[in-house]
C-alpha cells in the first residue's frame, strides 16, 4: 500500500518536468516560423530595377520571374553589343593602322625612304630633324594636320591609293605625292609614282613606273624577221 502511494506521488512530477522542457522548443519553432513568414511577407517585389539576385528563384512569383528573365536578357544583350563594338574597333585599328597594307603603313614607309635618300637629304637636311605633316589648317600643331589620301576603284576592279603630304627639314621643305595601284586579284599595291618636289629644284623621283617601263622597252628593242634590233 505504501509503494502505490509513493509511485502515484512521484509520477506527476516526472510529467511536469517533461512539459517544462518541451514548451521552450515549441515556442522557439513557432517564433522562427513566424519570423520567416513575416520576412517573406515584408520583402519587396522583385523588378528589373531592384533585383540583386538575393531572392531564390523558387520564391519568386510568375511576374517576378518574368522581370528577372527580362533583366538577364537585357544584360546579356549589352554584353553582346560590347563585344561587337570592341571587335569593330579592333578591326578598324588593324585595317587602318597596324595592317601592312594600311595607309599609315605606306605613309611611314614613304617617310622612312625619304630620310634615307641622299638626294632628299641634300635639299631637306638632317634626317633626324625631318618632319612630315598634312594639309595646312588653322591648327598650329603640325602633328594634328590630316594626311590627304583617297582610295578609289576603276572599271577594271583595280584599286588606286593616292596620297600627298608635306615634309620639312632644317634646309627646306617639300611636297610629297604618291600613287599606288592594287590590280584586280592581287593583294599588294604597286607604285605608279612617288616623288618629292622642293621649290627651286628638280623633282626627285623615288618611284616611277612609267619611266621604268619605258627603260625596259628601250633595252628590249624590237624584233623583225627573227632579228632583234635596238
Amino acid at each position: 500500500m505504501v509503494k502505490l502511494i509513493s509511485s502515484s506521488v512521484f509520477r506527476p512530477v516526472v510529467l511536469s518536468n517533461a512539459a517544462h522542457l518541451v514548451r521552450p522548443r515549441l515556442a522557439l519553432r513557432c517564433y522562427a516560423t513566424q519570423q520567416s513568414f513575416n520576412s517573406e511577407a515584408k520583402r519587396k517585389a522583385v523588378t528589373p530595377f531592384n533585383d540583386d539576385g538575393n531572392v531564390p528563384w523558387t520564391q519568386l512569383s510568375v511576374g517576378e520571374k518574368s522581370a528577372r528573365a527580362a533583366q538577364q536578357t537585357f544584360n546579356f544583350g549589352m554584353v553582346i553589343v560590347g563585344v561587337v563594338l570592341t571587335g569593330g574597333v579592333a578591326y578598324f585599328l588593324f585595317k587602318e593602322v597596324f595592317s601592312p597594307d594600311s595607309k599609315i603603313s605606306y605613309l611611314n614607309r614613304a617617310i622612312s625612304r625619304i630620310k634615307k635618300d641622299q638626294r632628299c637629304l641634300e635639299l631637306l637636311g638632317d634626317s633626324n630633324k625631318i618632319t612630315a605633316y598634312g594639309e595646312e589648317t588653322w591648327n598650329k600643331w603640325r602633328r594634328a594636320r590630316p594626311i590627304a589620301s583617297t582610295t578609289t576603284k576603276d572599271a577594271q576592279g583595280n584599286e588606286h591609293l593616292r596620297m600627298h603630304f608635306n615634309v620639312e627639314g632644317p634646309k627646306g621643305r617639300g611636297k610629297v605625292n604618291m600613287h599606288l595601284t592594287k590590280r584586280s586579284g592581287r593583294s599588294d599595291y604597286e607604285y605608279q609614282y612617288f616623288f618629292v618636289d622642293v621649290a627651286g629644284h628638280q623633282r626627285i623621283y623615288l618611284e616611277n613606273a612609267d619611266a621604268s617601263s619605258s627603260d625596259k622597252g628601250d633595252k628590249q628593242g624590237f624584233k623583225l624577221f627573227g632579228v632583234k634590233w635596238g
